[in-house]
């Protein structure tokens, strides 16, 4: 478990994956999980893939981390270079899927994952990381 400002981040177990992400998106968490890992290939040229684990928030933001733990060279279009932690990088991948998906043509949706930009921006704005994160979304 993390905490941030209040905020508390807590992994989700293999058996509440799929309850809770289905609760948050509904079949469209396939969407999530793929502009995640696309974004994840986008700003590490070494990503190759692997496991993830879930991570639920305590304001009801959702974001998931490689579970290998390893950090992770980004480098993004913006001009932002620089190593993040496992937790970080999933933290700035899910962030810019959100970003894209909020403009989804579902509007519900879009509204969504709008909403959970803002409560994962909102926790990430404590961690010891969000220099960093911050410039990298930017």
């Amino acid at each position: 478990m993390t905490t941030s400002s209040h905020l508390t981040s807590r992994r989700l177990s293999e058996h509440e994956r799929i309850g809770h992400t289905a609760g948050l998106f509904g079949i469209r968490y396939l969407w999530v999980e793929s502009y995640a890992f696309d974004t994840a290939s986008s700003l590490c040229p070494e990503y190759d893939g692997g496991l993830w684990d879930f991570y639920v928030i305590s304001n009801g933001g959702f974001y998931i981390v490689p579970a290998e733990g390893a950090a992770f060279q980004v480098v993004c279009a913006n001009g932002f270079e620089g190593k993040l932690s496992a937790e970080a990088f999933g933290i700035t991948v899910c962030l810019y899927a959100y970003s894209l998906l909020s403009f989804s043509p579902d509007a519900d949706f879009a509204e969504k994952c709008a909403t959970h930009y803002h409560l994962l921006r909102h926790y990430m704005l404590s961690h010891s990381e969000a220099p960093r994160i911050l410039a990298a979304i930017d």
